[in-house]
């Protein structure tokens, strides 16, 4: 209760800046890519309950002749890279944190598509509430590779703390201002979690 008193609290305190953010993100997306300017997708919450995480569009909605999505790397756009490289695509996630699902600082929620491929250990991360920001996401970001994010993710949810939070969000701050660790090596956006080699549906 105490961290959900504090996410609140933080939110409201800080509202005179993301919601003017929030309102000149809008109006850039709009612009860039039209309507709808939310990109809303199912991720695995507290308990891997499912719920619909919501965030500024940064691609475009574009299709090979089949009608199949084209890679990442052809639908983000420079407008969507601004945004990614500035985090301003996470400003509406501030509305699942209102809704109670989820926290300022979790383990970021995944799509639910990822839950049959965790090892038991990986799963812990689905403990908590996930969250704006983590424990991996001021450690490397998308720099790091599926485990090293998952072994943070658990390490959180062993010594998760108000003051860890705290430091965590400072720390976020400074990383979103320095722009590290925004994009996955060679990738335009994080590469698909198929699974570790011991996780279950690899036969091990």
């Amino acid at each position: 209760m105490t961290k959900r008193i504090l996410d609140i609290l933080l939110i409201l305190i800080s509202a005179p800046i993301w919601l003017l953010l929030f309102l000149a993100t809008w109006l850039f997306v709009l612009i860039s890519f039209g309507r709808p300017a939310f990109f809303r997708q199912e991720r695995a919450g507290l308990g891997r309950k499912p719920f619909h995480i919501i965030k500024f569009r940064t691609m475009k909605d574009l299709r090979d002749s089949n009608g199949n999505l084209l890679p990442d790397e052809e639908r983000l756009t420079r407008s969507g890279r601004l945004l990614r490289s500035l985090s301003l695509d996470e400003l509406p996630e501030l509305l699942n944190v209102l809704r109670g699902q989820m926290s300022l600082v979790g383990p970021r929620p995944l799509p639910t598509k990822y839950l049959p491929r965790y090892t038991p250990e990986q799963a812990r991360r689905q403990d908590c509430l996930p969250g704006i920001t983590g424990w991996a996401q001021v450690n490397g970001r998308n720099l790091l590779s599926w485990e090293d994010r998952f072994r943070h993710d658990v390490w959180y949810v062993d010594n998760r703390s108000l003051k860890l939070d705290l430091v965590i969000l400072w720390k976020t701050v400074l990383t979103v201002l320095q722009r590290e660790g925004i994009n996955a090596e060679n990738a335009a956006t994080m590469t698909e979690f198929m699974g570790s080699q011991d996780s279950p549906d690899q036969g091990h």
